[in-house]
Order: C-alpha cells, then sequence, then structure tokens
C-alpha cells in the first residue's frame, strides 16, 4: 500500500533543492521583507496565530492548534515573556531521570583503555574493584569482563538519558529550556564514546537546563569545571610543565571567540593557566602541584592568570559577544546575517552583560523574527523534526516505537554522539536525497509501526559478539567459541593455538561478550510502547465534512510551510482514492489507515522540513 507514497517521496525529493532556494509565497505571506534586520518590536496589530506558530516552532518545537491560540490570545510581549522567563514551577509532572544504578565505586578512577586496565590489575593484583585470581586460567578474565562492563553499560544508560530527554522536550510545558539545552548540547559538543560515563553527559545536560538561558560567562566558567568537558578535552594530562592545548584552543575557537581572533601564544598561555584543572568522579579539583602559578601574557594582558581569569578576560573582547550573538541568532532566526547585523547584536548582547534571555528577548519580539526572510526557512534538525512531529500530534511523551536514538541517528543527529568537537554542520547538511528519504520513513514508522522492531538498545550489533553469543549456545567452550570470525565454521584452530589460550590471562572477545551481558542485566529496558494515535476521532472532533477540509487542517496543523496548490491538489486526490470518496462522514468507519497514509505523505514533503 506504500507504493504510491514511495512515488511521491521521489517527487518531493526532486523538489527540495529549489524549495530551500526560495520558500513558498504562503510562508511569504507570514512576514513582511521590509522587516528584515529591523529590531523594532512587533505590533500587536501584527500578532496572530501565525505569527505565535512562528515564535513556538523557533523557541520551542511546535505545538498543537491550542497551544499555539493560546500564544496568540496574549500580547506579544507577554507571549515571548512567557517562553523565555519560564517557570520551573510548570514541569513539576515531569520525572528525574530514573537512574539504573550501574556504577560502582570501584570503577573510579576509570583506565583510559582495556590495556591499561590489564596492566594496572599485573602491577596491583586488582583493578575496577576486582581482585586477581591467585592462579588458574584466565586469572585476569572478571577484570576484563568488568572493564567491558561499565563501556557497555554506559552507551546503553546513555541511550536511557537520551530517551528521557526526549520525553522532556515532548512533554516540557517550558520548551525553550529544552531548545537552549539543545543548542548548548551543539555548541558545547561532547561525545559518549571519548567521556565514557552516562553520569558525566546527564550532568552536563542538567547544567544546560539550569543555566541555558542566564549569563554566558557564567555558563562558560561552569562548563569548563564540568567533569564532562573535561574528560572530553583531556583536562588529566595539561599540567605544569607540559601544557596541553587542547582545552584552551576549543574554548576561544568553537566556545567564545572564532577562528582568528587570537594567536598560538594565546593558546599556549591561556593553557597554562588552566593546567591543574581536573576531576576526581563527577567533582571538579583543582590540583595546586599540577598548576603553572607563573605570569601569563594573554590577549594583551599579563598576570599570574588562572582559568577563570582566562574566561572573563575573553568576555572583555567584543568579537566574543559578536561571535556568540551571532549563533544564536543563526540557531533561532535564519542562517544569514551580515557582518554589520551581527556586531549590532553583539553589542546588545554584550550590553546586557551577556545574559542570554534578554538578547533571546529582543530577538523573539523582533520585526525581523517575522521577516519573511526568517519565516519558513529554518532546515529543522532531526530532534526537532522528531520532537516537533510528537509535539503536534499531541502527544504526552516519546513513544519507544521507533526508538528515538535510532530515529534521530539515521537522520544524522544522535544525542550525546556529535560527529566533531564543533557538533553537528546543520543547515542543508540535514537534507541530501537520502536523508529526506529516512525523514519520510520516520513518519511511516510512527504512523504504521514496525511490530518486528528489535530495540537497539537491547541488542548488539557486532557480529562478533552475536557469533560468540551462537557458539555458547551450541555448547562450545569458550576457547572454540571465541575463535576470530575469520575461520569459517567448521575449521578448527592450530592445536598450539589451542593451548596458548586455554593459558592466558585473560580473553578479550570474551570479556566483550561477557561485558553485555553484565550490562543488559543491569540496565533498565527503554519503554516500548507505540504511538497512541486516533487520527479519525481528531478528524471527526473538528468536524471536517471532505477530503479537502482534512488535507486543508493537515496542512495547517502540521506544516508552517504549505505546499504549492498542485502538491495540495495531490494530497486530496489521494485521500480520496484511498477512502473512495470525499464524504468523511460515509467513510468514518473506515477512514483511519487512509488518514495516515495521507499524513505519512504530507510529512514526506520537503516543506515539512521547514518551520
Amino acid at each position: 500500500m506504500f507504493r504510491r507514497l514511495k512515488m511521491m517521496n521521489t517527487a518531493a525529493i526532486a523538489g527540495i533543492t529549489a524549495l530551500l532556494v526560495a520558500t513558498s509565497v504562503s510562508a511569504q505571506q507570514t512576514g513582511f521583507a521590509s522587516w528584515q534586520d529591523d529590531l523594532t518590536p512587533i505590533s500587536s496589530n501584527d500578532w496572530n496565530y501565525n505569527t505565535a506558530a512562528h515564535l513556538l516552532e523557533r523557541a520551542g518545537f511546535g505545538g498543537t492548534p491550542d497551544q499555539i491560540q493560546a500564544l496568540a490570545a496574549m500580547s506579544p510581549s507577554a507571549a515571548v515573556r512567557s517562553l523565555v522567563y519560564f517557570n520551573e514551577a510548570n514541569n513539576r509532572h515531569l520525572a528525574p531521570f530514573d537512574h539504573s544504578d550501574i556504577h560502582d565505586p570501584g570503577l573510579e578512577p576509570f583506565p583510559p583503555s582495556r590495556p591499561a586496565t590489564t596492566d594496572l590489575a599485573k602491577e596491583t593484583g586488582e583493578a575496577l574493584g576486582i581482585k586477581v585470581k591467585p592462579e588458574g586460567n584466565r586469572r585476569l578474565q572478571p577484570v576484563v569482563n568488568k572493564f567491558f562492563y561499565w563501556l557497555r553499560a554506559s552507551v546503553l544508560e546513555t541511550n536511557r538519558v537520551g530517551y528521557w530527554w526526549a520525553n522532556r522536550m515532548v512533554a516540557s510545558n517550558n520548551p525553550l529550556q529544552e531548545k537552549m539545552a539543545l543548542f548548548w548540547h551543539g555548541h558545547y559538543a561532547i561525545n559518549e564514546s571519548k567521556v565514557r560515563d552516562y553520569r558525566k553527559l546527564l550532568m552536563e545536560l542538567e547544567l544546560f537546563h539550569e543555566m541555558g538561558t542566564g549569563s554566558f560567562r557564567d555558563l562558560m566558567v561552569a562548563v569548563a569545571q564540568d567533569p564532562a568537558m573535561l574528560s572530553f578535552l583531556d583536562a588529566g594530562v595539561n599540567v605544569r610543565g607540559a601544557p596541553n592545548e587542547n582545552f584552551a584552543r576549543e574554548i576561544m575557537e568553537l566556545f567564545t571567540m572564532g577562528v582568528g581572533n587570537y594567536s598560538e601564544t594565546d593558546i599556549r598561555e591561556a593553557a597554562r593557566a588552566f593546567t591543574g584543572w581536573n576531576y576526581v568522579d563527577v567533582d571538579f579539583v583543582v590540583n595546586e602541584e599540577q598548576h603553572d602559578s607563573g605570569e601569563k601574557s594573554f590577549l594583551g594582558r599579563s598576570g599570574n592568570f588562572d582559568g577563570v581569569e582566562i574566561i572573563d578576560i575573553i568576555m572583555e573582547q567584543p568579537v566574543t559577544a559578536d561571535y556568540m550573538a551571532g549563533k544564536l541568532y543563526r540557531f533561532f532566526v535564519r542562517q544569514q546575517l551580515s557582518a554589520e547585523f551581527q556586531s549590532h547584536l553583539g553589542t546588545l548582547f554584550r550590553d546586557a552583560d551577556y545574559d542570554v534571555a534578554t538578547l533571546l528577548e529582543t530577538l523573539f519580539l523582533s520585526k525581523d523574527f517575522y521577516s519573511t526572510a526568517s519565516v519558513g526557512t529554518h532546515i529543522k534538525s532531526p530532534v526537532e523534526l522528531v520532537v516537533s512531529t510528537y509535539r503536534k500530534l499531541g502527544l504526552e511523551n516519546a513513544p519507544g516505537v521507533p526508538d528515538f536514538n535510532r530515529s534521530t541517528g539515521a537522520l544524522g543527529q544522535t544525542l550525546f554522539r556529535p560527529p566533531t568537537v564543533a557538533g553537528w554542520a546543520g543547515g542543508r547538511s540535514w537534507v541530501t536525497p537520502g536523508l529526506l528519504l529516512e525523514r519520510g520513513n520516520f513518519a511511516r514508522d510512527v504512523l504504521f509501526p514496525d511490530i518486528n522492531y528489535i530495540p537497539s538498545d537491547r541488542r548488539n550489533g557486532s557480529r562478533e559478539i552475536q557469533s560468540v553469543a551462537r557458539r555458547i549456545r551450541e555448547g562450545l567452550d569458550i576457547t572454540s567459541a571465541t575463535q576470530p570470525s575469520t575461520l569459517g565454521e567448521g575449521q578448527i584452530m592450530a592445536e598450539s593455538n589451542v593451548l596458548a589460550d586455554r593459558d592466558e590471562d585473560f580473553n578479550t572477545r570474551y570479556g566483550s561478550f561477557r561485558g553485555w551481558q553484565m550490562a543488559i542485566e543491569r540496565v533498565k529496558p527503554i519503554s516500548r510502547h507505540t504511538a497512541r494515535l486516533n487520527l479519525s476521532e481528531l478528524v471527526i472532533n473538528e468536524g471536517l465534512r471532505s477530503t479537502n477540509d482534512v488535507v486543508d487542517y493537515f496542512i495547517a496543523r502540521f506544516m508552517r510551510v504549505a505546499p504549492g496548490e498542485d502538491s495540495r491538489r495531490i494530497l486530496v486526490e489521494f485521500l480520496e482514492g484511498e477512502l473512495g470518496t470525499s464524504d468523511i462522514i460515509a467513510a468514518q468507519t473506515y477512514m483511519e489507515d487512509g488518514l495516515r497514509m495521507t499524513l505519512h505523505l504530507l510529512m514526506s514533503q520537503p516543506e515539512y522540513q521547514l518551520g
């Protein structure tokens, strides 16, 4: 039944480039060309349902018609302030993260590698809280098992943190709090594969929730002292006499000033100021004996600077405010802005003492925010696409099927796993022809869930591990079961290798296999419910009588950029063909699948990717 949808997807892919060059006429009618770069507040006379919908789309993840209407009923100032200066009490219904209790005290400090772990065990007789067996075969195997256990358990628990955050984004009554956290997550990009501790990742996310709309200076200091960032940027090897420049370089290049606004000398001197900054487990510490207390010269200033003083000097630079104001603008308003306008935004940000909420209030109230150049020109990131779909469907939480992490990952964005320290490229990189097709597949998976779905968070994708598991189930011993997969079925390892293997200190393949078993045993499963949808009831309750009415309602509810008239006509014809009539009342007992296929087709259109 999806053959016609596939044909429509092909047509949609062909139109994506043209669409992104010029948005539809309906989107342009929402704003005015003369408003571009005008920071004058929008008047109440120009405030309506469409402007409120645009505000909620950008300052959050969109919403239902009732949620948009509630904003439209306010004055522009009141609507903006309700989003920017949110009340934490609005989210009492949101539960804190439910830890699986997987971290054992003996795991800290977690070694940097498996060889480092086994070397430590050999030298001291213990590692990761596990004592080495005094004698016998594979004396270090329990230690190796524990090493791989924590690697696997942290990955699985990080997936649960991602799903928990997705639920917050869908259910939050303070959508800007989540949108800001998403911005900072891309700005201060850290990867689970490097940090290898879900607790540190969760702590940084909670930092974004708490400080995301406050002082950028205070947030920068907090992130610079955050164990997740310190781990990710190798703070542990930044010591007096041998400063590591990673941390200092990224603070200037990516987090505050941008490329070309500092010298290599500034990087080296800043690195000295950050020496000794480290962490113990999940706590920030300063190791005074590793800190370089000598005089430094940085950005034209000299003194016995520490890390906080370096950040304060950075904040004094006009380019810092320009760089950050521009980055916030591009995330919330539009990609294109002139150097002069960015400098003006930087002045506003600096005059506001780097208060993020003040800058956002100015942007969200401005005519520029609602101009033709801004409305309907933002390509939704995968997370924005998924969350906005759920919110516009009126869901109260993120369904477990399709899997949130798997869906966004297929579209190019997995939370806590950015591709580089610079985060995700964004923009048009989100909508290659292949990724656009995947976006349509996501909509299908929501509307027509896969009943054969095997949760990725409970499955190891490694063929090597699967092979070990199968061989053990077949009754092979550890040595035979962990033979390299390059050996064909029925081939036998050389007898000398078998004997050597039986006398080894540990078996790495078995440790990896056993680590997954131990992790799955302790990590709580993600809920695997599907979205509870009833489009038939929605259509009847809205009083829609014809296929024309339904398509127009779907377009108004789910799209901020309406498709062209030809696409609209095709959608109407498609729905009418599926129902065998244009009369909704006559089709109400059997129209659910037809409605879902039509909505899938609509969500597969290029226009649905824009907000």
